[in-house]
């Protein structure tokens, strides 16, 4: 991307340096390109786990480190308690309700693009921010330039296989007015290597984190129960509707998951959940019908530059991150939500999911998945469903 002469308008960056690798690069591209650059550490959590180990403790030093390597001045932020409030919180309660939600989307919407402009803003005299995720936006670095009777759209990364549109698809247009993604036209492994060639070798070489922050390496039911009590259920075999095992709480259990059922010989899979009978239905093989569904209705869906122009839309969509975009229509409902119709069946489609949408590169925003049409199963067809394993 090129830099426009207007762009001096916008002199002070505050870059979110997380302790990785995408965040430190980001930073040194900010400070090439001749911006004053503030790099702010956000610290979210602050709970150690069962060994007394916070994670947030030496990314902390990490992020000094590369500050101190960059000459850029070093902040940090506490947003512990509007983490909890705002996403943390909400969290427990879909589980509680039978419901998967993703917390990585809601975070960015509610903390790194809401509290952290705010913040970099306020306290640090900010112009704009920016973050290391692999995303673009239709105006680059040229944030003095927008239109707003256009707006920005939020693009797809160069690298496919890093891009992290679907975990930004619920950010506001105000915050992507006032937001660069540096690493938007490079690969991740283009981004090692400007940080091992710039001094900054150990952040190249680090583990790349995985997974929800706070759990970390644990095993999610011991995380989950230190917030929800075990409550005992039943295991419900759809085909039978008799009782095939016993689970200590539906708050375990998601969409697709496979089952443990001690004497049975046959693989059993989550195709149902219902958190008021505490009962967990189960279908016999990762390919049963009563797994799959064409259709499913969402929330009122957030629209990142505009609102579809009438009340039916055609996009491509998917609900998890490394899924392949799939062909869509969605229809508007009375509640505001979509009716989303889907060109083939989709695999455990989760309730608190996100469907994400697409046309062409550009991520056009999202909708929680508040429940799902009729399952294959439940349309009578009895036989196993051949699916792509890229959508599984």
């Amino acid at each position: 991307m090129k830099l426009s002469v207007g762009l001096m308008h916008v002199r002070r960056i505050v870059c979110g340096i997380s302790g990785g690798v995408d965040s430190a690069v980001s930073a040194l591209l900010l400070k090439r390109k001749g911006f004053d650059v503030v790099g702010l550490f956000m610290k979210n959590w602050d709970i150690r786990d069962e060994k007394g180990t916070c994670t947030t403790d030496d990314d902390r030093k990490d992020a000094e480190f590369v500050c101190k390597t960059l000459h850029i001045p070093f902040y940090e932020v506490d947003f512990v308690k509007q983490y909890w409030n705002e996403v943390f919180s909400n969290m427990v309660k879909d589980y509680e309700n039978g419901i998967t939600p993703n917390p990585d989307i809601l975070c960015n919407r509610h903390i790194k693009f809401n509290h952290f402009i705010h913040h970099a803003k306020t306290k640090l005299g900010a112009h704009a921010i920016a973050t290391g995720h692999y995303a673009s936006t239709s105006v680059g670095y040229n944030l003095d330039q927008i239109d707003p009777q256009v707006g920005v759209s939020l693009l797809c990364a160069a690298d496919t296989e890093k891009d992290q549109t679907f975990f930004l698809s619920q950010i506001t247009q105000w915050a992507l007015q006032k937001t660069i993604f540096p690493l938007g036209d490079l690969t991740k492994a283009e981004v090692k290597k400007l940080a091992a060639e710039s001094g900054m070798e150990k952040i190249a070489k680090k583990k790349e984190s995985m997974g929800i922050c706070f759990i970390g390496s644990r095993n999610f039911h011991s995380f989950i129960e230190q917030y929800i009590e075990p409550r005992a259920g039943n295991f419900i075999d759809v085909d039978t509707g008799k009782v095939v095992g016993e689970h200590k709480g539906t708050h375990y259990w998601t969409l697709g998951q496979r089952c443990l059922l001690a004497g049975l010989s046959a693989a059993y899979f989550v195709c149902n959940i219902h958190p008021e009978d505490n009962e967990v239905i189960v279908a016999s093989g990762t390919d049963h019908p009563a797994l799959f569904t064409s259709s499913f209705i969402t929330e009122g869906c957030h629209w990142i530059n505009g609102a579809p122009p009438s009340n039916t839309f055609d996009a491509r969509f998917r609900f998890q991150h490394r899924h392949r975009l799939i062909n869509c229509t969605g229809h508007q409902e009375w509640h505001g939500g979509y009716n989303v119709l889907l060109d083939q069946p989709m695999r455990a489609v989760t309730p608190g999911q996100f469907a994400v949408f697409y046309k062409d590169n550009i991520c056009l925003g999202s909708g929680r998945i508040w429940k799902l049409g009729p399952t294959l199963h439940e349309q009578g067809l009895k036989e196993k469903v051949s699916f792509p394993k890229d959508l599984s």
